[in-house]
């Protein structure tokens, strides 16, 4: 019984100084985890869809507070005038979530385009909705009425990916959402 006592408080210490560190290597690192997606998967989305700008949007980014939820906002700036923001949002694809950078001219009220950040959809099939065929219907196209052409849209789906295709315009429709609701706060937001 003693011995069994004493082995209960050796794993308990054991477990207890590996939870700790644990705990404190994520507090650790999880700047430098923000830090290489904002690099290497939300960077390339971002310049898919914003051009013309003068300034960095990663450096520039801002949160805002949509609905409860979080929303990181990067702007395109020219010569100091937000020009097109960015953000990203998701929705459910076949294999998972399909996170889509979405981008916006504030002026004319378009989308500037799409970009997919994260995907873990079918090789060769659902993830066709990353080639430039698919994503460039999304560019200069209004902001009512974003759908596939099976639901009376205008944006043609990848054959074979309807899935896939359905949850890009999902997520699409998300950001048009979030974009409506930050408007007024988005003009204000940089100067």
């Amino acid at each position: 019984m003693k011995e069994m006592m004493k082995m209960m408080i050796v794993l308990s210490v054991i477990c207890g100084i590996a939870g700790i560190s644990l705990a404190a290597l994520k507090e650790v690192t999880a700047p430098i985890i923000e830090e290489q997606v904002l690099t290497y998967v939300q960077a390339p989305a971002i310049e898919s869809v914003l051009g013309g700008y003068d300034n960095n949007p990663i450096k520039d980014r801002k949160k805002f507070d949509v609905d409860g939820r979080t929303v990181t906002v990067f702007p395109a700036l020219k010569g100091g005038k937000l020009t097109a923001v960015a953000f990203e949002t998701s929705a459910k694809g076949y294999g998972g979530d399909i996170g889509v950078m979405v981008g916006f001219d504030v002026h004319a009220m378009t989308l500037t385009g799409i970009g997919i950040t994260t995907l873990k959809e079918t090789p060769g099939v659902g993830a066709r909705v990353t080639e430039h065929g698919y994503t460039t219907q999304f560019r200069g196209h209004s902001l009512k009425e974003v759908d596939l052409k099976k639901n009376g849209g205008d944006i043609e789906a990848v054959a074979g990916a309807t899935i896939s295709s359905t949850g890009t315009v999902t997520a699409v429709r998300q950001a048009i959402a979030i974009f409506n609701a930050l408007k007024d706060k988005l003009a204000g937001g940089w100067s």
